[in-house]
C-alpha cells in the first residue's frame, strides 16, 4: 500500500518549490511521464507542462505557501485531500482547494483532479 500521506506531502512540496529545477525533479519523482493536471483553469499533461503551470501558480501568488487543509482519504488507487494557500505566516487560507490523485501502482501520480473551493475576488 503506498503511503497516501507522503504522496500528499511530496506533492504539496512541489508546489511550494520556487527553485524551477528543483520543482522540475519533484514532480519528475513525483508523477509518471503521461501524468496530467486538471482544474477549472488549466488541464496539462506532462512534468515540463506540470512545473511549468505550478510555476505559473506561483507567479500569480508569490509568496504563498500551500499546506494540507485536513486529514488525508484514500482507497484502491485513489487519494483524496483539501489544501490552504495563503501568504507565509498567514493563518487564514486566501486559496482553498482541493484535490483528488490517481496513483499507479508504483504510487506514483497519474492524474490529478483538482476543484478550487475559495479564490480570491479579481
Amino acid at each position: 500500500m503506498t503511503d497516501i500521506s507522503g504522496v500528499v506531502e511530496r506533492y504539496l512540496a512541489a508546489w511550494n518549490e520556487t527553485d524551477a529545477d528543483a520543482r522540475a525533479k519533484l514532480v519528475a519523482d513525483l508523477w509518471t511521464e503521461d501524468g496530467g493536471y486538471t482544474d477549472p483553469l488549466a488541464a496539462v499533461t506532462g512534468h515540463e507542462a506540470i512545473s511549468a503551470l505550478i510555476g505559473g501558480a506561483q507567479g500569480m501568488f508569490p509568496g504563498f505557501v500551500f499546506t494540507p487543509g485536513g486529514p488525508v482519504d484514500g482507497h484502491h488507487n485513489l487519494v483524496r485531500f483539501t489544501w490552504n494557500a495563503a501568504p507565509a505566516g498567514m493563518t487564514e487560507p486566501v486559496v482553498v482547494g482541493f484535490d483528488v490523485a490517481v496513483l499507479d501502482e508504483d504510487g506514483r501520480i497519474v492524474q490529478v483532479h483538482g476543484f478550487l473551493d475559495k479564490v480570491p475576488a479579481s
